[in-house]
């Protein structure tokens, strides 16, 4: 059912009987913008800047990564930076800061990642507000909200949306009918809008150029999950392997490995899915390669099959000034307010 409303989603617009559906989610979502923007539901603000990294669509676009670039690009400059994540398929309740030596299952996979790669400071919350307000009592200077443009309760100082250059908006509708989490009309809303990718799809055509931004990611090495080290991608050209993707979008992923010239066999699995030894019993030795999301969840019971395969956000010289001129812009604003 999944793989068909997804094929449907990112094909050309037709008539959908899940179209009355998409009428009322869209009467929901207006009607709770409304009831924020004329206050009768309060935002709640930080003490410190806030930075929202989300998305439209529904499934992977490059959040993460583009987190990950952020956070070390604003670390690099003096800043103390937070993250705040929801922890989306974990079992943590209130505010729970991700702790060396946390459990997936407890934080979610997302956050342990976000936590492990940058080594800032990650609080996983569902009440977002709460979680900015711990984040901002351990004396960050900047928090980083990941997937957090339709939380509209926690107050926000800059909105970065990103959209897969490949998928785009899909068929342009709102959930269930399309793959929009929100009205396209959100995008006059937004600061930047960073296109992951090539910008393929004919959705993003009339995007703004003096918002928008190409961002590319990039992967070169894999490392073993058991500790035995790393290898160059391009020492698996021509290799046959399993590649492993629990992640919104995994054929970006395939095409990532296929680009290094290797002989990819494809394990889809759902999002955030909690992957066992018995799902990467593949019958045969080959090398098993996953995305980072999918390897937080493995290393418990590694062997010398599986590797990781980090993938990394880069931008022209030009846009990455870009970039953090926005960003730097909203955190100045916020401690001269």
């Amino acid at each position: 059912m999944r793989q068909r409303l997804t094929e449907m989603w990112y094909a050309p617009a037709r008539p959908s009987l899940l179209q009355p559906l998409a009428w009322l989610y869209g009467a929901v979502v207006r009607a709770r913008r409304a009831l924020y923007g004329a206050g009768v539901l309060r935002r709640v603000p930080s003490a410190v800047a806030t930075i929202v990294i989300g998305n439209l669509t529904v499934g992977g676009t490059g959040k993460t990564p583009l987190t990950l670039w952020l956070a070390a690009a604003l670390g690099g400059r003096g800043l103390k930076v937070g993250i705040l994540s929801r922890g989306y398929g974990g079992s943590a309740r209130g505010v729970t800061r991700v702790a060396a030596g946390a459990s997936w299952r407890t934080v979610g996979d997302e956050p342990l990642l976000l936590a492990l790669r940058s080594g800032c400071a990650t609080v996983v919350a569902r009440d977002r507000a709460a979680g900015a307000a711990a984040l901002a009592a351990d004396g960050v200077d900047v928090i980083l909200a990941d997937d957090g443009l339709q939380h509209l309760r926690l107050a926000r100082d800059c909105q970065l949306v990103v959209v897969d250059g490949r998928r785009g908006f899909g068929n342009g509708r709102l959930l269930p009918a399309g793959p929009l989490r929100e009205p396209l009309a959100q995008l006059d809303r937004v600061d930047l809008v960073i296109v992951n990718g090539a910008a393929e799809h004919p959705s993003l055509a009339g995007l703004p150029a003096t918002r928008t931004l190409a961002m590319q990611l990039t992967a070169t090495q894999a490392l073993a999950l058991n500790g035995g080290g790393s290898r160059a991608l391009a020492a698996f050209r021509g290799e046959r392997v399993h590649a492993v993707a629990g992640i919104g979008n995994p054929a970006r992923f395939f095409a990532t490995l296929r680009a290094h010239g290797i002989e990819v066999l494809e394990h889809p699995f759902p999002d955030h899915h909690p992957l066992s030894l018995e799902d990467l019993a593949f019958g045969d030795a080959a090398p098993v390669l996953m995305t980072e999301k999918d390897a937080v969840k493995c290393t418990g019971f590694a062997d010398a099959r599986l590797w990781s395969v980090p993938v990394s956000a880069s931008f022209s010289e030009a846009d990455a000034q870009r970039l953090l001129h926005r960003v730097l812009a909203s955190i100045e604003s916020r401690k001269a307010a």
